[in-house]
């Protein structure tokens, strides 16, 4: 099998982020580049979406209930980041 070397310009602060994802897998750049395009041969697609993702229905009811809390001006239960927090690990 030849070997090919392929330069890709890109943003230096995405690289750096990039390059941090695939750490957290353990893998480089490098080795996720190939994935992606194994991936690409394979499937004969581009394996991205640009598409948002929609919420289930579980986080879309839960949304509209945040909304319709947020719409009353009720107080809520805590005041702070901080009691929240102590409330959930509690």
């Amino acid at each position: 099998m030849t070997m090919s070397t392929l330069t890709i310009r890109v943003d230096e602060q995405l690289k750096r982020e990039a390059a941090e994802v695939a750490d957290y897998y353990g893998l480089d750049l490098s080795s996720v580049t190939r994935a992606f395009y194994k991936q690409m041969v394979n499937t004969h697609r581009i394996p991205l979406t640009f598409a948002p993702e929609d919420p289930n229905d579980d986080s879309r009811a839960a949304i509209a209930e945040g909304d319709k809390f947020l719409a009353s001006g009720k107080a809520g239960r805590f005041t702070d980041a901080r009691s929240l927090i102590r409330a959930a690990v509690s």
